[in-house]
């Protein structure tokens, strides 16, 4: 290999190390700055607002081995929780519904049944496919500026990065999370979550696959 390919493999190299720590500072840049949205969060009911309607983001009630999503427990939990102390009057569940199958709403619905959520005060979005659907579908389908989410700390701060960027005021419950063992995957997902939506937000404008007509709560 004579010396003029080798200074440009050699730049080639340097240009790529470069580019990849560049890409490295500003996904956590995106990261510490959605993470700091968690101010708006509350780990106790006695510091929760009241507010109209709560948030509940879906997630898999059973995990690909055949165990229950303990994510999803949590959440519905929190839920029950924030509804029976007075903290909310009515909930919507949004998440995936993606076949007869799949249908995380009507879990959701099913499970905080079982835990003394009246039937008339729980509304199903199946159109909440990504955080940013759920968030966006809750102001323009459901017509609620303001309210309640409830999922983990880690994703509370992303969905109320996106509502606060849309002129919506939503406060955050803390469900419980995950031992740190259990979560791993979820938490690396979480990295570049956080980075696509700063970018979803700030770059692409992106709004939710579907709206539809409003619907009162």
């Amino acid at each position: 290999m004579n010396l003029f390919f080798l200074r440009k493999y050699k730049a080639m190299f340097f240009a790529t190390i470069a580019l990849l720590c560049l890409l490295t500072a500003v996904v956590a840049a995106c990261n510490l700055l959605v993470a700091s949205y968690g101010t708006y969060t509350h780990d106790s009911l006695e510091s929760l607002p009241e507010a109209y309607c709560a948030l509940v983001l879906g997630t898999a009630k059973w995990l690909p081995g055949g165990r229950e999503n303990q994510y999803y427990l949590n959440r519905i939990k929190a839920a029950a929780q924030v509804y029976h102390a007075g903290k909310c009057k009515k909930i919507v569940v949004s998440g995936d519904n993606r076949s007869t199958r799949y249908n995380e709403p009507k879990f959701m619905r099913e499970d905080l049944l079982k835990l003394g959520v009246k039937g008339e005060d729980i509304i199903c979005d199946f159109a909440g496919i990504r955080t940013l659907d759920s968030v966006i579908r809750f102001k323009k389908v459901f017509g609620q500026e303001s309210g309640i989410v409830i999922s983990q700390r880690f994703h509370n701060s992303r969905a109320i990065y996106v509502a606060r960027h849309n002129g919506m005021d939503l406060v955050g419950y803390n469900a419980e999370d995950v031992s740190r063992y259990s979560g791993i995957k979820t938490k690396l997902r979480e990295v570049l979550s956080k980075f696509f939506c700063v970018l979803d937000v700030h770059v692409l404008h992106t709004q939710p696959r579907h709206l539809g007509e409003p619907i009162k709560v």
